[in-house]
């Protein structure tokens, strides 16, 4: 039983090491938070104002357009850093660091779970910057410190997931030019089959059924209940968070069997 615990600690303390990594990194290239920007900025200010003035997409209650796209578009921004960050498995390979990575006896779970921390870690600009945008737009957020914490729970619960899931694919397809088309094969569909831009009720039905097994729509839901102070609109947060544990438990279990196949490619 103590060596268990020991191990576990062990592990714990390499993917915290990991996850420490990327933000030392992240504070060497500061301009990188600034690109990251373009995207939430250009989807609020143009996509977000243009459909509130016209008004042809329904929301939940009283809720303005520009405050139920601000969640969705801060779910995305941390899916599109999030599911890119498998090229970094395939420049380490081409680089010769997987091979040490494996050489270790570090569990092959704990370096793919690390791995997506350290995605997560980086996620966490983009609630800055989310945020920043909001205050500007005047979107009516909560500031609840309690609901900020669970922001940024789920953020990093999202992120380590579609990063693990980036991993996974990154294993699969070995090179960086397949990956980088994989990506965008992923992206697109996850992002708008979901809730980031529209409810899940204004779906035809077979859409509201892809939304429903697709990851994202949760972690929308969560936000969006958190960020704008009211209640989910799909399911109670306990719920969204536990889908989204158990998604990560499944790809973190899978990046860690394929993981070694990558140093063979």
């Amino acid at each position: 039983m103590t060596n268990r615990l020991a191990g576990l600690g062990r592990s714990i303390d390499t993917s915290l090491t990991l996850a420490r990594f990327e933000g030392r990194k992240l504070r060497r290239d500061p301009t990188e938070l600034f690109t990251r920007a373009v995207q939430p900025v250009l989807w609020l200010l143009l996509f977000g104002q243009v459909l509130a003035r016209n008004r042809s997409i329904p929301t939940e209650g009283q809720t303005s357009y520009l405050d139920f796209l601000a969640p969705g578009i801060l779910a995305q921004s941390v899916l599109f850093v999030a599911i890119f960050y498998g090229i970094a498995v395939i420049w380490e390979r081409d680089l010769g660091l997987l091979p040490k990575y494996l050489a270790t006896p570090t569990p092959r779970a704990t370096l793919v779970l690390g791995k997506a921390m350290s995605a997560a870690v980086r996620s966490f600009s983009q609630v800055v910057i989310i945020y920043l945008l909001c205050a500007l737009l005047r979107v009516h957020l909560s500031w609840n410190p309690l609901r900020l914490a669970g922001v940024l729970l789920f953020v990093f619960t999202g992120a380590a997931l579609f990063a693990s899931l980036s991993m996974v694919a990154a294993v699969l397809v070995k090179t960086r030019e397949r990956f980088l088309g994989i990506g965008q094969v992923l992206t697109l569909p996850l992002f708008f089959v979901s809730n980031a831009i529209y409810p899940v009720a204004a779906m035809p039905h077979w859409m509201q059924v892809a939304a429903r097994v697709n990851p994202l729509t949760y972690e929308v839901d969560a936000l969006r209940g958190l960020m704008l102070g009211g209640g989910s609109t799909l399911h109670p947060l306990w719920f969204d968070y536990a889908v989204l544990l158990v998604v990560l438990a499944f790809l973190v279990a899978l990046g860690a069997r394929l993981y070694p196949r990558i140093v063979n490619a």
